[in-house]
């Protein structure tokens, strides 16, 4: 098939491609707007080195060594019941260890001693709180568990402003594209099944056949 015709089976049945579109973006709107719930995200930042007697350069090594070595180990510790177990006490939290780990999260901040541990909660407050009572547990056992002994809160959580998700827009551009999609999809689907004769290409282009004349149909 040339563009043309491409084109031409397109605007033939626009009316289902932007119906679907519209239908697919109204629902993601629905859902993300009155379905989803919003989260909140709050972060603190703490270094993580070693304190000792080596000379400088050897001692800066190790702690690079360590920021990249052991960051697996810092998430696993942050997530851990230990740590999980006694900032749901403290706080008083409606949750066991496995729900808090995950709304955590740990991650090394550009190869550097710096590790980030971002909270998230439907509820901002919440969400601060998490994260800075993680960093104060997780301070207090690093130095018990792990041989490091320089372990030090940098930011404290803040209190978040907007929620990080649903990102509304985004989701209802993706279902848009997707309601384009599947419009353009079964416009073509509706062409192939078609297919009766309805013009006098068509009768050149199925039957090989020449066109002696054709009947106007009249308005009643």
């Amino acid at each position: 098939m040339e563009l043309k015709e491409y084109l031409i089976i397109i605007q033939k049945r626009l009316w289902i491609i932007v119906t679907i579109t519209l239908v697919f973006s109204i629902i993601s709107g629905l859902i993300s707007f009155y379905v989803l719930d919003e989260v909140y995200q709050s972060d603190t930042s703490i270094f993580v080195g070693k304190s000792n007697n080596m000379q400088n350069d050897q001692m800066v090594y190790n702690d690079i060594l360590i920021g990249n070595q052991l960051v697996k180990d810092y998430r696993e510790l942050v997530k851990s019941r230990l740590i999980t177990n006694i900032v749901i006490k403290r706080l008083n939290l409606p949750l066991n260890a496995k729900q808090l780990s995950r709304k955590l999260n740990v991650s090394l901040k550009n190869d550097t001693r710096f590790i980030e541990i971002t909270a998230q909660d439907t509820d901002p407050v919440m969400a601060q709180k998490i994260a800075n009572e993680i960093a104060s547990v997780f301070k207090e056992k690093a130095v018990e568990l792990i041989d490091v002994e320089n372990v030090q809160i940098i930011d404290v959580a803040e209190l978040p402003t907007e929620p990080i998700k649903p990102n509304r827009k985004l989701n209802i551009a993706i279902a848009a594209f997707i309601g384009l999609m599947v419009g353009i999809g079964l416009v073509f689907l509706i062409e192939y099944m078609d297919n009766t004769i309805k013009t006098v290409d068509d009768i050149k282009k199925y039957v090989d056949l020449p066109v002696i004349g054709t009947i106007i149909q009249f308005p009643d």
